[in-house]
């Protein structure tokens, strides 16, 4: 396992804003050396935003680093919104900002949702990434939203919180969680809508690390993220990621099989188990999987993330 550290705390030396429709505006920074290799870091959730812990796995003396906020999220406008939001928006919308900032090509990372949407990405225009990190692969196949969204498989291993994901929906009688929950987070009733976006951000947040993270519990479970996170996440999982057959990515993987990759890989990951980053890397011959012995879903673990910086240094002698 890589000993790397995070890199220090940084601020964006630059910040902007993308109008990429009448509707959406994308908001992105940049961290880092303006002359350095590009890279691009694509956030989870759905809808969770740019943190600024993520401006920490690239060298900033060596790197360039973009991270937009997508569609809905973070200081992207309109917050929340859900229409004109779909995988392939988002894919365009990192074309055009590529594009925007005279970038020939990049390294692009991504995580959980980010993994998807990066993979996605690759796979519409390959010209366009030089190396792909993923971290916590998530393939967005039938049987992976099941896992997460429905009885039977992660509320097996937490069905303390799956109690409590439940309990907004159990109230409205609604056999199943998606549909129940978009009813809630999309109703005319705020406080009814609030309750359901707290209780859906918490499900995922507590089953991020090994150890229940408490101060990121109560950061998640906030109005603001809470309803964003929610609401997006719920809309892109009850449409089944807008992907356009279950197994998409597997059976698109050859059209990026060229690419070099770094796949980051937490063993007791109960978001998105194992398996998926396994399959992933059988698929791509150019990819190395690294495995985190006691690593989760989170990126900020020591080993998670220690693995990320050293996946971000390896694309520099590649």
């Amino acid at each position: 396992m890589s000993n790397r550290r995070l890199f220090p705390e940084i601020e964006p030396y630059k910040t902007g804003t993308l109008g990429v429709s009448e509707l959406h505006t994308v908001f992105y920074e940049e961290v880092g050396n303006p002359g350095g290799k590009p890279a691009l870091y694509l956030h989870g959730g759905p809808g969770v935003g740019i943190l600024p812990g993520h401006r920490r796995f690239f060298d900033p003396s060596a790197y360039r680093t973009v991270l937009p906020d997508q569609r809905g999220a973070g200081r992207s406008t309109p917050l929340a919104e859900l229409s004109e939001n779909t995988t392939w928006d988002l894919v365009e919308d990192i074309e055009r900002l590529r594009r925007h900032l005279g970038i020939s090509s990049w390294v692009v990372m991504g995580g959980s949702w980010g993994s998807t949407l990066a993979l996605c990405y690759a796979i519409k225009y390959p010209a366009s990434v030089t190396g792909l990190i993923l971290r916590g692969v998530w393939l967005g196949r039938p049987f992976e939203l099941a896992w997460l969204y429905e009885e039977g498989g992660a509320s097996n291993v937490f069905p303390d919180e799956w109690e409590r994901y439940r309990a907004p929906i159990d109230k409205i009688g609604s056999p199943g969680t998606l549909a129940g929950y978009l009813k809630l987070l999309t109703g005319e009733h705020e406080e009814t809508r609030m309750e359901a976006a707290r209780a859906w951000s918490r499900w995922e947040c507590a089953m991020a690390t090994l150890t229940p993270d408490l101060s990121a519990i109560a950061q998640t479970t906030e109005d603001g993220p809470a309803l964003s996170k929610a609401r997006i996440e719920c809309h892109y999982a009850y449409n089944k990621l807008f992907l356009e057959s279950d197994n998409y990515l597997l059976d698109h993987a050859g059209e990026v099989s060229h690419i070099p990759c770094r796949i980051v890989q937490g063993r007791h990951d109960v978001i998105c188990p194992m398996i998926s980053a396994w399959q992933l890397h059988k698929a791509l011959p150019n990819s190395v999987l690294r495995i985190v012995a006691d690593g989760a879903h989170s990126p900020m673990d020591h080993g998670m993330a220690a693995e990320m910086v050293q996946a971000s240094d390896d694309f520099l002698s590649l």
